[in-house]
Formats: structure tokens, sequence, C-alpha cells
């Protein structure tokens, strides 16, 4: 299947040592094509206490994960990550692609804890038996525990889309098809912004700092934030993850706090559907 060698092609140019090509290429053998198995009584609930009737016959897509019970839950989860994906695929796929979610907790309350935390209130089947690893045999790394599925719960394609934006790339488009040239993923538009640099000044060092730009959308195509990386752990990110429409602004936060009494110039790179992309926005000061 094709998609799928495009699929295994994307992995290898990530993969560093032969052995790991080796076993990407059994893996991506061993799932194409193969039909995933379900449990017959598999209950989802909203925030992990209210019992919810779930059916996703209606489309045609469905992103399947899988979390084991292995290592830092809240780290695995990324739930809010999720939610800001699955907003930007309802958003391009006219809802057309589910989402489904099994977890395999070591404990119960702390994943009821993140669920509400998170304000994650979308249903999840939280299977306490693993039932649907022991009928599917899921891989044992985390990255290729997500699957997008056909109508006829088929893997079409293999890979976490939050780790990797080729891997949502791909899945956008083996969902969209033909109008995938013409989406917004890929037709680009044009931005303004207020500033490209903040000066913070001398600051108290114990304080946070916040500075505010904002990007207003010029072009006649959604804007869409594909990614942020900052240049040091100090520093983080607020804004609203959903497309932005033509003529309107996103207010983009950048929030700072420092170790330690130190000169700053630190750099957020945006990610998104515009020509200069990626592109550079600064904060400095002194913080004192």
């Amino acid at each position: 299947m094709k998609t799928f060698y495009y699929s295994l092609l994307i992995f290898l140019l990530c993969a560093c040592k032969e052995t790991e090509k080796e076993k990407l290429a059994r893996l991506v053998n061993k799932w194409e094509s193969r039909e995933l198995i379900f449990p017959e009584n598999s209950i989802f609930t909203i925030l992990g206490r209210d019992t919810i009737a779930f059916d996703t016959d209606d489309c045609d897509y469905r992103i399947f994960t899988y979390i084991d019970s292995i290592g830092c839950t809240s780290c695995k989860l990324q739930l809010l990550k999720w939610k800001e994906l699955m907003t930007e695929f309802d958003s391009l796929t006219h809802n057309n692609t589910a989402f489904l979610f099994y977890f395999h907790p070591k404990n119960k309350k702390e994943i009821a804890y993140i669920l509400k935390r998170d304000k994650f209130e979308y249903p999840v089947c939280i299977d306490d038996a693993d039932s649907i690893n022991k009928l599917n045999q899921f891989p044992g790394e985390m990255m290729f525990q997500t699957f997008l599925l056909n109508k006829e719960n088929q893997v079409i394609a293999i890979g976490n889309p939050l780790h990797n934006l080729k891997v949502k790339e791909l899945y956008l488009k083996l969902v969209l098809g033909k109008a995938y040239t013409n989406n917004a993923i890929l037709s680009q538009t044009k931005i303004s912004i207020d500033k490209e640099m903040i000066d913070l000044g001398d600051f108290d060092w114990q304080k946070k700092q916040q500075a505010t730009f904002t990007l207003r959308n010029e072009g006649n195509q959604l804007l869409i934030i594909n990614g942020v990386t900052t240049s040091c752990g100090c520093v983080s990110t607020d804004y609203n993850h959903e497309p932005v429409q033509p003529g309107k602004s996103l207010t983009f936060q950048v929030l700072y706090k420092a170790d330690h009494a130190e000169h700053l110039d630190k750099t957020v790179t945006v990610y998104c559907n515009v020509p200069s992309s990626p592109i550079k926005l600064r904060i400095k000061g002194n913080a004192r």
C-alpha cells in the first residue's frame, strides 16, 4: 500500500541505526491493512465517571490511540495537545474523523484527576483489563500505538501525530484526499504582527513576566499554528489553538519565569501556514 511506504519513509528518515530501520520495516509490514479488533463491551465515559453511548459509524476515518500503564501517565496522555489536534481535524475535515481513546491506567484515580484537570470532556475508554491490547498486541513503543483507521477499522497509517508534524500531515492527506491540495493546511495565508520583539526592561527576577503579541490573519485562508518551540525551558506560551479566521486576530502570550537574575534575550519560534514561516518572536530584558 502506497500510504504505508510513505509512512515508512517518514520514520526511516528519523531512524539512525540499521537495526531500527529493520525493526520499522517489520512493524509496518505487520500492521499494513490489518483490522483492529475492539472488545465487544467497551465502556466510554466522560471525565472518567459519566458513562456515555459513543458511536463513530458516521465518520469515514478514526484516529485510534492506546496508552499503556508504563511510565508517567500525564506525560503520555498529553490531553491538551490532543484537544488542539482534534479541534484542527474537526475544522479541516468537517467532523469526518472520530477519535478513539483507550487507556490502560495503573491508577484510575490519577487518570480521572488528569482528565478533570485538563477539562478533557471527550469520551474515553478506561480499559482496566487491557482487553484491546490483548486482542491486538500493540507495539511497545508509544510512537507506534496510534493508528489512522478507515471505516472498516483497517489500519491505513501508523504513528503519533502529536510527536511528528509529518505524521499529522500524512493523516490529513489521507483523510482529505483530493481536497488536501485545496485545503488550508497547504494553502498559505498572510499575517501581520504588531511587533516582533518586546523589551521587558528591568524587573524582579522572582516575578513571572508576560509579553503579548498580536497576529492578524490578513489573507483569505485559515491561519493555522502547527507548532511552537522556545529557546529556553523558562519560556512558555499561551494562545487560542483554534484556526484563525480571515480578518481576525490571535493574541499570543509569551511567559517568562527566571531561575535566577540574568540578562535575557529569548526566542519563540512559531510554525504556521504563511510564506515567512517559521516566525521568530523575541523577548529581552534584565531580570535583577
